[in-house]
């Protein structure tokens, strides 16, 4: 952002009026003076101080979580150069800087959550950023309003708010509880909670997600009396000294537990479980598996095989490719596949767009590229959006039966367990097979157990009966 100094005539001095508005200052010239844009160091350029705010990270997001700053205060930063990592309930994204200068300002400290479009940092652009240290001290002469950051105070960098600022007046308090985001809204009106009666753990007291959440659980508990405590003798501590450790949760762990939980309290979940034989598919990809990476670079495995069948079935059985709203079931006529991926501080889900139109080397193509992208943090904010389907290939983990919580607003979730070789009968014999269970949870309210089971009849027969002619190329 650059300032604005307003240089008077050798006659008459120009009216400067401020506007309150994201451009700072108004000019108004008086007898042909023309104002000019003056960087912050006071050198005449197109430089000066500009402004990196929170991203939208998905279509519902109102709020994003700063986990991680790549850069500190003073260091350049290159144009497209991560900048810092955000995390949402949706996805966890390194954000690039779009301008190339030195990072002067970061007004969002690590763990703390703004509202989207919140200034987080400042980048001193063009040649201002080798401007001599004492820039910032101009800066605070000039008066400029950077309205949306408040002013750094004597001291450095900014501290956590919850930390060290004085508390706010009472009115003040009561604004920021009564800010609620839409999700926090609508968390309280599905449980009946009333957030103007909890204490907000929010940035100036507002209620959160987790203040609606605690409620929740505790409301149980507060509506019942309580039996007096018991006087109990503590343990004796170790030679150590140390028997519990309490571990800090990361931005995405709080995310996750959030989801799982609001899934949980939105969707009656019912699940089922069957058993699939998929020798024929196992012998084809351990003859097919080397030649398929030499002709297209990319590791055949189960995935794209099953994601191709299970596409086929939901637009068979549109309900399970639904959603809920209250007024009424909105069935899905594309499959945009979620695939639940795992990564070292959480579980995150890229979505394929129109995965049912894909061929399968294009399906094989797709697939990877979002694994590898996500294991390496590079998903953009449409990878993670719009999915209306998730698989999720818990036998990697060697899990043989699981059952997996949906993945909200969708109505269904598929799970493929470990492939095992055991004794299975056919035709009065004993023959050894290749195994596979198929863990299917869905919402109790869109979908009952005979819709359930017949789409889940009918992935099995594919997949048993399958040959290299079911391919779609």
């Amino acid at each position: 952002m650059a300032e604005i100094h307003c240089r008077p005539s050798q006659y008459q001095r120009p009216s400067c009026e401020n506007t309150g508005a994201l451009g700072g200052f108004t000019i108004r010239p008086i007898l042909g003076f023309r104002p000019r844009l003056i960087s912050p160091s006071g050198t005449l350029a197109d430089m000066g101080v500009s402004q990196i705010k929170m991203p939208q990270l998905g279509e519902s997001v109102t709020e994003g979580t700063v986990d991680k700053w790549l850069k500190h205060e003073g260091d350049f930063v290159k144009r497209d150069e991560p900048l810092v990592e955000v995390v949402t309930d949706k996805v966890n994204a390194e954000i690039p800087s779009p301008f190339e200068g030195k990072l002067v300002k970061i007004a969002v400290s690590e763990g703390e959550t703004v509202r989207v479009g919140a200034v987080i940092a400042q980048i001193e652009t063009g040649a201002a950023a080798a401007a001599a240290p004492s820039a910032p001290a101009k800066e605070k002469d000039a008066g400029v309003a950077h309205t949306e950051v408040p002013a750094e105070p004597a001291g450095g960098k900014a501290p956590a708010p919850t930390a060290t600022a004085p508390p706010p007046p009472a009115e003040a308090a009561d604004g920021d509880r009564t800010r609620l985001s839409p999700a926090v809204r609508k968390l309280a009106a599905e449980h009946g909670i009333d957030p103007s009666t909890l204490r907000g753990s929010g940035m100036g007291g507002r209620v959160t997600r987790d203040d609606i959440l605690g409620a929740v659980a505790g409301g149980q508990a507060a509506a019942e009396p309580q039996a007096p405590a018991k006087p109990s003798t503590p343990a004796p501590a170790p030679a150590d000294g140390k028997r519990e450790e309490l571990v800090k949760l990361s931005v995405m762990r709080k995310s996750i537990a959030e989801h799982m939980v609001r899934s949980l309290a939105t969707s009656p979940h019912a699940w089922t479980l069957q058993e699939v034989d998929v020798t024929a598919l196992v012998r084809y990809r351990e003859a097919e598996k080397g030649s398929f990476k030499s002709r297209h670079g990319a590791a055949l495995t189960y995935l794209p095989f099953v994601a191709q069948i299970v596409c086929g079935a939901l637009r068979e059985f549109p309900w399970l490719n639904s959603s809920w709203t209250d007024e009424g079931v909105v069935l899905k006529h594309y499959v945009n596949l979620g695939v639940a991926v795992a990564i070292p501080d959480g579980l995150i889900v890229p979505v394929a767009k129109d995965a049912d139109k894909l061929g399968f080397t294009d399906l094989v193509g797709v697939l990877n590229d979002l694994v590898e992208r996500a294991r390496n943090k590079q998903l953009k904010p449409d990878d993670v959006q719009g999915g209306t389907f998730t698989l999720n290939n818990t036998g990697a983990t060697g899990s043989v039966a699981s059952q997996p919580i949906i993945n909200q607003p969708q109505a269904a979730i598929l799970t493929t367990e470990s492939i095992i070789k055991r004794p299975v009968v056919i035709d009065d014999a004993i023959a050894i097979r290749h195994m596979m269970n198929m863990c299917l949870s869905f919402d109790h309210r869109i979908i009952d157990g005979m819709m359930a089971g017949q789409f889940l009849n009918t992935v099995k027969k594919r997949l048993e009966e399958w040959t290299p002619g079911s391919i779609r190329l």
